[in-house]
Parts: structure tokens; C-alpha cells; sequence
């Protein structure tokens, strides 16, 4: 058998309290869920008592698979006994089959924060955790700003933890509060701990105020400690925690450890990583190790060509490991080998001499010295490679279009904006206008385009702009400057997809990635 490394995900409390994160109650029962499935051991769920919103996720917690839900708190307040603390009396009534308690474990933090001695401050622990024990539930400690106080005094920073061992605990949690400690640290003093208490008790917790809060787990584990915490995407206060989207498949694809999550439910890692952004309304990292979209992108032709022949010239595991996906990209630095990857993910093979190729190459270079960004408009590059091959047909022609804003009082003497798009166009031989009103010219215009264009193309109904993005490509120029516009669309299935347009004008650049976004959705609906 593997090591067993067992993981506890603090995104619901710890996560929490990252600036700009809020979690609310269905927030909780939702990411809860994904978790269990996904088969993380323990879910800390929040503070009971602490506040309302975590009161009631308690009260409605969901029943889980696999996971322990675990509360969190603080040990006993100075000058009350345990039995009559009601912070503790919070976390036991929560429901939670496990308690995590957090404990001063730096003499300076006891002295200075607290106000009390450092003997009680180890009562405090020790009676805490044994309430925990004697309520027959599962008692952890997280032993605050750990290390800081090791390095000050190892002496007392033992002694914190090993009241927390003497009053039952299962796991003591070492934690690296202030993030500043470093890989070789961490391994150091864990290694020293372990002399004391066995690494199948301890665990690790740490911030990323170095960047180093996953290094210094996977240290941490090398030296002996059995459980990591940390949180989905390293959200956290300051820079973040532990980001267990890329501590799992360390421990497992690189250190060989089991972690209890199954190869075929570690492919869900990337979803599991998208499914906490979409609830917080983030987007997704592109950059993020292991699960982002350019993990295992591809761009400069040398690396393509090589990737041809052997994936794992450029890449350190099979994306499909992890739910993601590999990605050719086109750009100024593509060559054949990018190109001919790329249109056969579009299911389109052709020869290294294909007299298409060549063309398309110099087209995309062409282009993107006109402003163009083709590998982050995916759906554009396809039309543009089609309209080189001479695949796609003239669903529709667009003779004029004129837009109009308002700027006036209305009866209620409130100064409101009205847009208005005037569109001629096409289809086969018809011959249509329409007009329509917008919040804003790009939405008029949209509008009185599918307006037009829905009787022919029903399936034109269920497509939604869901982003838009303008970029100064020449800002010397300042109003007159060259704009970049990258626009997102959404059908009813969820399928997303991306188109871009270039002009001098914002106007004329958001209807060359409108006119590209539904033309890419009348080919992949088959007409």
C-alpha cells in the first residue's frame, strides 16, 4: 500500500476570508457536494456561532458521500471552564462529526494578543480538546502561527502541541500562519516534531505570503505529516493558502502517495477548480498549474513541431489526467505545425504542402500585426481558416448598418441613454431592415441583427453575449486609437466560444466579432 496523505479543504472558512469572496449558504451546499464527490476527507464548513450565514449552512448541512464536515472555533476563552464556553457549546451543537479548534502555539502571540499566561494558554487547549473527546467527536488543533514560534522557542511550541496530543487529539495541525517560512524550514522543524509526535498525527497548514504554500506542504509531507490543508484555487486572506488543486496531483502523479481520490475522480479536478470560480463569479486562472487553459497550451512552432512527434517533449503529464484539455495556439509565432494541429482539432487534415496552409500562415501573421489575437479567439481563427479553404457558405450579407445614442430627459426628468440600430441585410434573396432598441449600441445592434436574422436561423435565438472586452491596441492615439474588441457567447447547452474584431472605430470592431459569433454557431449547429 501507498502512504496515506489525507486532505482537508478549509475553501468555506478559511477561503472565506479572502478579499472579494463571498459565500453564500447555497454557495456552501454546492461546493460541499463537488467536494464529497470529488473524495476530499474532511470539508471545514465554516464557524458556528461566529455568524449567521454559517448558523444556517450548519443547520442544512448536506449528507456526504465520503467527507467528514469538520467545524471550526477557538479553544475556551481565559477565565471559563470548557463545559460553559459558548463558543465551544456553538461548534458541538453544529452537528459536525469532526471540531477543529485553533490555539496560540507562539509565546509572543500568548503573551502580547491573549494577555495570559503561557500555562494557561496550554489549559486552555488541553480542556478544550478533551471536551471535544469526551462529546465523542473527532478533535483537530491547529496550532497557530506554529512555526514563527518554533523558531523563538521550541520549547513551549512543543509543549502546546503535545497538550493538544495528551487531550486525545487525532490530528495536530502545524500551521504556517504568516506564510514566511520556506520549504527548508518547514522540512527541518516538521522533521524535529516528528520526534515527538508521530507524522500520522500531524498535519500541515499553510499561507502563501511567499509563494511557497504548496512547496512547503509537499516539504512538510516529505518530512512526515499525514494530512495537508488548504483550500480550491489557494483563495485565502492576503496572498491566499495552500492551493489543493495542485497538492493533489503532486502528491499523487508526482510523489506517489495515496490521497483517497481515485484516478478516474481526479479528471474532475479542473471542473472542480471552474465550479468554485463560476459560484464566486471569478474567472478562472488562466495561467493556474495543472487545471488553467494555457497549462497545456501550446504557441511557438518549434514546441509544436516537437509536440508532433512526442507529447511529452513540452508537457509533464497527459491533461486528460486532470480534466484538461491541450490546446494549439495561433499567433505571430505559429508555423505549419501549429496550423495543421490546430485545423485538425477542427477535423480538418490536411498535408504539410497543402497550398492552404501556407496561405493561412502568412494571413495569421498578416493579421496580427493588424491587431489581431487569434489564441485567445479560437472560434475566429476557425472561420478565418474555413474562409481560406473556401468552407464556409454566405449565410447571410449585410449591405449597412447605422447606429444612433440618445442622450436625453425623459418624463420623469431622469437623464437616460437610449441606442438604436438600423441593419440592412440579406438572405438568399430576401432583403430585410429592421430596427431595435439597446442598453448601449453593441447591444442594439445584436439585437436588430438576430432580430433580423432569427426566422431563417432559429437556432440564433439561444445564443447570449456573456463578455466583452475592449483593448487599446495604440494608446498614444488616444480617441482615435486602434480598438480591440474579444467578445464571449453562450447557446442554451453551455457550449462557450470566442470572436474578435479590430478596427479604428468600437462600433464597426464589436460587429465583426457579433457577425463571426453567430456565423460560428450556424456551422456547429450544422447548416
Amino acid at each position: 500500500m501507498k502512504d496515506r496523505v489525507y486532505l482537508y479543504d478549509s475553501t468555506l472558512r478559511d477561503g472565506a476570508q479572502a478579499r472579494g469572496v463571498d459565500f453564500t449558504v447555497a454557495d456552501k451546499q454546492a461546493i460541499v457536494r463537488e467536494l464529497d464527490k470529488l473524495g476530499i476527507d474532511h470539508i471545514e464548513g465554516g464557524w458556528p456561532g461566529a455568524n449567521p450565514n454559517d448558523d444556517m449552512f450548519f443547520a442544512a448541512a448536506p449528507k456526504l458521500a465520503y467527507a467528514k464536515l469538520a467545524a471550526f472555533g477557538m479553544t475556551r476563552r481565559a477565565g471559563r471552564s470548557a463545559d460553559n464556553d459558548p463558543g465551544l457549546a456553538a461548534l458541538l451543537d453544529s452537528g459536525a462529526p469532526s471540531v477543529c479548534l485553533v490555539g496560540k502555539a507562539w509565546d509572543r502571540q500568548v503573551e502580547k494578543t491573549l494577555g495570559i499566561s503561557r500555562n494557561e494558554n496550554l489549559k486552555m487547549i488541553g480542556e478544550s480538546l478533551a471536551l471535544v473527546v469526551k462529546k465523542k467527536r473527532e478533535a483537530l488543533f491547529d496550532a497557530e502561527h506554529f512555526f514563527d514560534g518554533y523558531k523563538t522557542n521550541p520549547a513551549y511550541a512543543l509543549e502546546v502541541i503535545k497538550s493538544a496530543y495528551e487531550a486525545g487529539c487525532r490530528w495536530i495541525v502545524l500551521c504556517d500562519t504568516n506564510g514566511g517560512s520556506l520549504p527548508h524550514e518547514i522540512e527541518c522543524i516538521v522533521g524535529e516534531v516528528t520526534k515527538h509526535i508521530a507524522g500520522k498525527r500531524l498535519g500541515i497548514h499553510c499561507h502563501n505570503d511567499t509563494e511557497n504554500a504548496v512547496a512547503n506542504s509537499l516539504a512538510a509531507v516529505r518530512a512526515g505529516v499525514r494530512q495537508v490543508q488548504g483550500t480550491i484555487n489557494g483563495i485565502g486572506e492576503r496572498c491566499g493558502n495552500a492551493n489543493l488543486i495542485s497538492i493533489i496531483p503532486n502528491l499523487m502523479l508526482k510523489m506517489g502517495f495515496d490521497t483517497g481520490i481515485a484516478r478516474e475522480k481526479l479528471v474532475r479536478l479542473t471542473e472542480v477548480s471552474h465550479f468554485v470560480n463560476d459560484r464566486l463569479g471569478r474567472p478562472p486562472a488562466v495561467h493556474a498549474a495543472y487545471v488553467g487553459t494555457a497549462a497545456f497550451a501550446h504557441k511557438g512552432g518549434l514546441h509544436v513541431s516537437a509536440m508532433a512527434k512526442d507529447n511529452t517533449s513540452y508537457e509533464h503529464i497527459d491533461p486528460a489526467m486532470v480534466g484538461n484539455t491541450r490546446t494549439i495556439l495561433v499567433s505571430d509565432k505559429a508555423g505549419k505545425s501549429n496550423i495543421i494541429n490546430r485545423l485538425a482539432g477542427m477535423g480538418i487534415r490536411l498535408s504539410a504542402d497543402h497550398p492552404g496552409i501556407a496561405r493561412l500562415v502568412h494571413e495569421v501573421k498578416h493579421r496580427e500585426v493588424q491587431g489581431y489575437a487569434y489564441e485567445g479567439a479560437e472560434a475566429s481563427f476557425e472561420l478565418l481558416a474555413r474562409r481560406q479553404l473556401e468552407q464556409i457558405p454566405e449565410f447571410f450579407s449585410v449591405q449597412k448598418f447605422r447606429v444612433l445614442d440618445e442622450r436625453r430627459w425623459n418624463a420623469k426628468r431622469q437623464l437616460v441613454m437610449v441606442s438604436e440600430a438600423t441593419i440592412k441585410l440579406s438572405v438568399g434573396d430576401e432583403e430585410m431592415m429592421t430596427v431595435a432598441e439597446g442598453n448601449g449600441p453593441v447591444n442594439a445592434l445584436d439585437t436588430a441583427l438576430r432580430k433580423a436574422l432569427s426566422r431563417h436561423y432559429p437556432k440564433l435565438k439561444d445564443v447570449t453575449l456573456t463578455d466583452y472586452k475592449v483593448r487599446i491596441l495604440t494608446p498614444k492615439e488616444g480617441t482615435k486609437a486602434l480598438t480591440r474588441v474579444m467578445i464571449e457567447s453562450r447557446d442554451g447547452k453551455g457550449h462557450v466560444w470566442n470572436t474578435i474584431g479590430v478596427s479604428p472605430n468600437i462600433i464597426d470592431a464589436s460587429f465583426d466579432a457579433l457577425n463571426d459569433a453567430l456565423i460560428y454557431r450556424l456551422i456547429k449547429s450544422g447548416k
